[in-house]
Formats: structure tokens, C-alpha cells, sequence
């Protein structure tokens, strides 16, 4: 059997680039989540003020995700948020049990 870990996300989309966009960002990745792991919690933390610019941007959209998945999957879900416009911040974390 394949060892599943446990991990958190959390995503910032640029909030400029309109609802529709803003809404198939969260989408796409709570879909890619849940198709290569198994999602926990989704929580849309909304608009926000970013602690310092990024980009010239002042605010972002937060969006919070626990998984379990294979323990190779997080770094493929990495890439791909570093591939897509839209995203200004991510991270991954690996959670004790």
C-alpha cells in the first residue's frame, strides 16, 4: 500500500484578474488536489491585505486546503503553481499525524 501524508496549503490568487478567473484558479487547484489525494478541508479565506507588496499588488484572494496524498504529489502541485498566472504566493506544508 502506498504511504499517504498529511499537508496544508495555502494559495494567494491575484485579486485583479476579475471573479470568474479568480473563482476557476480555486477550481482548478482544489480539483487537481482532490484528483491525486484525498482533501480534508477547503476554506476560502477571501480578499485580504498582503503584509508587503508583491508584484506592485496590495491584496490577494487566501485559499486554505488540507490533503492526504502521495508523498511525491506536493511537489508536482509546486510546480504547477509556480507555472500559473494568477498565483502570487503559495506554500505546502507536511503536517504531523
Amino acid at each position: 500500500m502506498e504511504q499517504k501524508n498529511l499537508y496544508e496549503t495555502i494559495f494567494i490568487v491575484n485579486n485583479s484578474i476579475g471573479e470568474e478567473a479568480k473563482k476557476a484558479l480555486v477550481e482548478k487547484f482544489t480539483t487537481l488536489i482532490s484528483t491525486n489525494g484525498k482533501t480534508e478541508i477547503v476554506n476560502e479565506w477571501g480578499t485580504r491585505r498582503l503584509a508587503y507588496p508583491i508584484n506592485d499588488y496590495t491584496d490577494g484572494y487566501y485559499v486554505y486546503v488540507k490533503f492526504t496524498s502521495a508523498f511525491d504529489f506536493p511537489a508536482e502541485l509546486d510546480r504547477i503553481y509556480h507555472i500559473t498566472d494568477g498565483i502570487l504566493r503559495s506554500l505546502i506544508v507536511k503536517c504531523e499525524q
